[in-house]
């Protein structure tokens, strides 16, 4: 996947746009932590198009990870680690955060709900470049709900976002984040949430998509 850089964050309208307050408008920055993505085996790479009859009921595969290659223990020194095996084990153990919103909502020309808060997954782990679903792995305390954009509405922009949680965050809950209910999504003050939490972003990715009937 194509990492994510300033250019193809203001083309998106990323930066400087809705999303100012969650993505660094720094010109230099860039992501830690690669973040897969896919609809039906389809991957997102930053604005890829999708219907939303393709994404309305299935939960996206998520993954990510920056593994770097661990050095063998040597034979003098069987007892001791590596640095590389020491920060492989730090990163085996940190946990994350994902955020799925739409700041589109209800339609890019009029954007009054934005965020609207689609999917939230905590203390997720990583499965790797290879592994499987990380979403498998965490706490969903926002039940999926696939984009929904009108027919008669522009192509609506969503985003992905993956957040490292600092050491020894607790557990969260649904109230922590707002109840499941349509009208309890909208207007999700991610960079605040973001920011009590105490999370740093790590990862990002994008896609847009439309409803069924749209022929724009």
């Amino acid at each position: 996947m194509p990492t994510p850089s300033a250019p193809p964050l203001q083309s998106a309208g990323l930066v400087p746009g809705p999303a100012t307050a969650l993505l660094p408008a720094s010109t230099d920055w860039r992501p830690t932590t690669q973040l897969h993505v896919a609809f039906g085996g389809e991957d997102v790479e930053l604005g890829t198009f999708f219907r939303a009859g393709e994404c309305k009921s299935t939960k996206p595969v998520v993954r990510f990870g920056a593994p770097a290659s661990a050095t063998p223990l040597p034979s003098a020194a069987a007892a001791e680690e590596t640095t590389e095996q020491q920060e492989k084990k730090k990163r085996n153990k940190r946990r994350y955060t994902f955020l799925m919103i739409d700041p589109d909502a209800p339609t890019p020309d009029d954007p009054k709900f934005a965020f609207w808060r689609h999917w939230v997954v905590t203390g997720l782990s990583s499965g790797g470049e290879t592994g499987g679903d990380c979403a498998d792995t965490g706490n969903e305390v926002t039940e999926y709900l696939g984009p929904g954009p009108k027919d008669d509405s522009k192509p609506h922009r969503y985003l992905f976002l993956l957040y490292q949680e600092p050491d020894g965050m607790q557990a969260l809950t649904k109230a922590d984040v707002g109840g499941d209910e349509f009208v309890q999504r909208r207007s999700f003050d991610a960079a605040t949430f973001a920011a009590r939490q105490g999370l740093v972003l790590v990862g990002m990715n994008w896609m847009t998509c439309a409803g069924d009937g749209w022929s724009g």
